[in-house]
């Protein structure tokens, strides 16, 4: 069957990391998957991005603020396309006359209220529940999500399944820069994210300052991530206690400082998925991470899971992998395998295959 799929790709080039490498990870998977080869793609954007195979993807660019964008993507997907994929917001579905998808990150304004971003949960709340009813499918990065999804809106559980992420092919190979980060002097351990309340970057720092000396060494904890929101008490704890700041890095920065690392931390108190944990584990890092949310449906077996509320359990499996040699190498090896059973294939296939049921219904 021949078919013409919208997308909605705004964040592909808008977005550095998270919505933003979901689009760009799966438009690379979807040019390559054999299963495609009839799919025409239209991706709608306000500026396009990479360069994808012309006879089959083409970008149509919207040059109109929010809201107007979603009225004018919604209208030219409903002439143009058979079915259309929402990744970037809720409100796209309002007006979207053909069957539609909506990509369900997590429901952080809802289950994590207290680190959420204010501004953007209040959107996320006013405009979720109209995508729910209008959308013929809800497809959620993890299936944590799609259980928080189903017990937060029960009338949405029948339309939600779960499609999970995957790692870069690209860290699961040698870095192409040295591991490591050419303002680090000593060994380190880190952590990846935006600087904001969810992802427990204060606490994480505290049980770093509270490590007993034997077991930090000569160690520096290091944290990879733009500037977010309520991020002052953050940054007054990395001055406090020498923690190495190195802001937003590029992806073959970021590929060497997960291979070079002792340890990567990540006890974030909510995940819709937690991409940085696979990533780290591809490259060969051991983990510890936390045990809520997604995240122990992404670690596995292959990583420690910490409460992440508790400092002191941070600091102890921090100390553990610091200090003895064969539970690290262990957790390299385990991280590997885990991060190898997902792939960014088997996501776009998924994809394809919930498109094409919804266009044919």
């Amino acid at each position: 069957m021949s078919l013409t799929v919208g997308i909605d790709t705004r964040a592909a080039a808008e977005v550095p990391a998270g919505r933003g490498r979901y689009v760009r990870e799966l438009l690379t998977a979807l040019e390559q998957l054999e299963e495609a080869r009839d799919v025409r793609f239209v991706l709608y954007a306000r500026e396009s991005w990479g360069a994808l195979d012309p006879a089959r993807f083409a970008w149509r660019t919207i040059g109109l603020p929010d809201p107007l964008w979603h009225v004018a993507a919604a209208a030219r997907a409903s002439r143009a396309t058979d079915v259309l994929l929402s990744t970037n917001s809720y409100l796209t579905a309002w007006f979207a006359l053909v069957p539609t998808a909506v990509v369900v990150y997590d429901l952080v304004p809802f289950v994590s209220r207290d680190t959420a971003r204010s501004s953007s949960a209040r959107i996320e709340r006013a405009t979720i529940r109209p995508a729910l009813r209008r959308a013929a499918a809800l497809p959620c990065i993890s299936q944590a999500t799609r259980k928080d999804l189903a017990r937060l809106f029960p009338g949405a559980a029948a339309k939600a399944s779960a499609i999970p992420l995957a790692a870069d092919a690209r860290f699961a190979a040698a870095p192409t820069l040295a591991p490591g980060h050419p303002s680090l002097d000593r060994p380190y351990v880190l952590a990846v994210g935006t600087l904001e309340p969810r992802k427990n970057l204060e606490r994480l720092i505290a049980a770093w300052a509270a490590l007993p000396a034997a077991a930090r060494g000569d160690h520096v904890l290091a944290l990879v991530g733009p500037r977010g929101w309520d991020d002052a008490p953050i940054l007054a704890a990395a001055r406090e206690t020498g923690v190495r700041l190195l802001g937003h890095v590029s992806d073959e920065e970021l590929h060497a400082l997960y291979a070079g690392c002792a340890c990567f931390a990540y006890p974030s108190l909510y995940e819709g998925f937690g991409l940085p944990v696979l990533e780290a584990m591809a490259s060969g890092a051991p983990v510890v991470t936390s045990s809520v949310s997604s995240l122990p449906e992404v670690a596995g077996d292959a990583a420690l899971l910490v409460d992440p509320t508790d400092a002191d359990a941070i600091g102890a499996a921090l100390t553990r992998v610091l200090t003895e040699p064969g539970l690290a190498e262990d957790l390299r090896a385990r991280g590997r395998v885990r991060a190898a059973q997902f792939s960014w294939e088997r996501t776009a296939r998924e994809t394809l295959t919930l498109l094409r049921g919804i266009a044919a219904c």
